[in-house]
């Protein structure tokens, strides 16, 4: 082992292992290069700029079409090979590590903008606007996502997830049934009780379907799928080797568009580059930013690994280093969903976690833990409040906590869902909503990086709940070693007699392993 250990230290071993990340950060500073020569010496129309991209597109489209297949099949088979009450302990475990991090995520980044006061200097009107206002209503967007959640079509919740908008019911529309009652009623309106105005007031809910996958859906309805089949037993066991094989095709895709990853993403930061117009806003937000910058570095450099340390008892840093391909793609694509098949691979191939934790737990962590998207959106509302003069008091500050925890668990794994959560942030503690185009300018920058944290948060959860399910994982690895028909299962199959294993044996692939270890042909020659 020695020997070993030491002629993986040599340089061509060291280049042959780290290939792939050492030409991702080649990549990454080429792209640099090229985006800061083209966009000086370049001219390109807005034309032009959409075609320099393009290749950079082609891998988001490849990492964006790998996700579906590997949701699905890492979930339903992470599920169907733990037991029932052993998936629960491990979900458990996994949510409360997810919780406790955004919370400390939160507090972090509210404790650094009231120290700092990034907003104190200046004011709003000093800033150039960008963009628009998404039109969120809070208490409509928590609903969505418990709708989410159970998919009325899932084939549908495959590329689209369910939305709904509030719209003004107009006064004007009972014109026909009792005219003069309506056109009086909005003379009367300012001067009667509220209750009036209530009346009039009136909203209506349309439902509507956006595109993007329903990941949270998928997430319910493979979880659930996954403990059925697990406890069929055999009869389940034929959908249990499906998705184990649908799994392990998948994985060796992404293995096939890891070869190309070098190349999209030097001109997936060339573009970036070349797109933005004003580098004049970095510099009148650069305290928000480095506010920003510097918790989420906080987090990721001392309270995730000081968790990870506390709890595994192992170097935090070696972890992460195992990890640095998949926060190296997240910084560059800036979505923890589209990262998960990178995740997967380092957390499985690198770090060496069990297939059976990293499977259930990283489609999970990739769509409810926002560390990163915690702790910005807290900064951001501080830090609007501070631009608007208005001074938060313990229960405001208590409130954006609560609501930014609550919003980042909402944000899908996408690129800049936190604007939305944003909106509904602000709009709990009575902030101006439209603020919220302030920041979008710099948001793209700050989203790779958040995106960053919430992909080494994931990680380190794999690492966190694999220590603390050690027990019951070994316990499983002496069951299914006593009395095992099918290779791949992990559930306990009891074999009364020989009739029963012959059976058995043949719906499971033409041969059986007896207590004695020995295979047999004869009996399933005659079926």
């Amino acid at each position: 082992m020695a020997k070993a250990g030491r002629k993986g230290c040599s340089c061509p071993g060291f280049l042959r292992k780290n290939w792939l990340l050492l030409s991702t950060v080649a990549a990454v500073l080429m792209g640099i290069g090229v985006g800061m020569l083209v966009r000086e010496y370049g001219k390109l129309s807005n034309l032009d700029k959409f075609y320099f991209s393009f290749p950079g597109e082609v891998l988001m489209r490849m990492l964006k079409l790998i996700i579906l297949p590997l949701i699905i099949s890492s979930m339903i088979t992470g599920v169907a090979a733990l037991d029932s009450s052993v998936s629960g302990k491990i979900g458990l475990r996994a949510v409360i590590y997810y919780f406790c991090t955004t919370v400390i995520a939160v507090i972090l980044g509210i404790v650094l903008v009231v120290t700092i006061k990034p907003g104190v200097p200046q004011t709003a009107n000093e800033i150039d606007r960008v963009g628009s206002t998404p039109e969120v209503s809070t208490v409509d967007a928590m609903l969505d996502l418990i709708r989410n959640m159970f998919p009325e079509n899932l084939v549908q919740a495959c590329f689209q997830q369910y939305k709904t908008k509030r719209e003004k019911v107009e006064a004007t529309t009972g014109l026909d049934k009792n005219s003069s009652a309506f056109t009086e009623e909005p003379v009367t309106t300012a001067t009667t009780a509220e209750a009036s105005e209530n009346k009039t007031q009136e909203y209506k809910i349309v439902g509507m379907y956006s595109n993007g996958i329903n990941v949270l859906g998928l997430i319910v309805f493979c979880l659930v799928f996954g403990m059925v089949i697990g406890k069929m037993g055999e009869k389940g066991q034929v959908l249990v080797d499906f998705f184990n094989a649908l799994n392990e095709a998948t994985m060796r895709i992404v293995q096939i568009i890891m070869w190309y990853m070098p190349i999209g993403i030097v001109f997936l930061i060339a573009g970036k580059i070349i797109e933005v117009e004003d580098w004049e806003i970095f510099r009148k937000l650069g305290l928000y930013m480095a506010t920003v910058l510097s918790g989420l570095a906080i987090h990721s450099t001392i309270i995730l690994p000081l968790i990870y340390l506390i709890i595994v008892r192992k170097n935090p840093f070696r972890f992460a280093m195992g990890m640095a391909q998949a926060l190296l793609t997240a910084l560059m694509i800036s979505s923890s969903s589209a990262t998960l098949p990178v995740t997967f691979r380092c957390a499985e191939e690198k770090n060496l976690i069990d297939k059976r934790i990293t499977r259930f737990v990283l489609p999970v962590g990739a769509t409810i833990n926002m560390d990163g998207t915690a702790l910005y959106e807290a900064v951001a509302a501080v830090f609007i409040a501070q631009l608007n003069d208005l001074e938060l008091d313990i229960g405001q500050i208590v409130t954006i906590s609560v609501t930014a925890t609550a919003a980042s668990i909402g944000a899908a794994g996408v690129p800049q869902a936190g604007l939305v959560t944003m909106v509904i942030v602000l709009s709990a503690v009575g902030l101006p909503a439209e603020d919220v185009t302030l920041i979008i300018a710099v948001d793209w920058l700050l989203d790779r990086f958040r995106t960053m944290v919430n992909v080494l948060g994931d990680a380190f959860g794999t690492g966190i709940v694999e220590k603390l399910s050690k027990k019951e994982l070994e316990q499983m690895d002496v069951t299914s070693e006593v009395n095992i028909v099918n290779p791949f299962a992990l559930e306990t199959t009891v074999i009364d007699n020989g009739e029963t294993e012959t059976k058995k044996s043949y719906i499971n692939g033409g041969f059986a392993v007896d207590k004695s270890d020995t295979i047999s042909f004869t009996q399933t020659s005659q079926f």
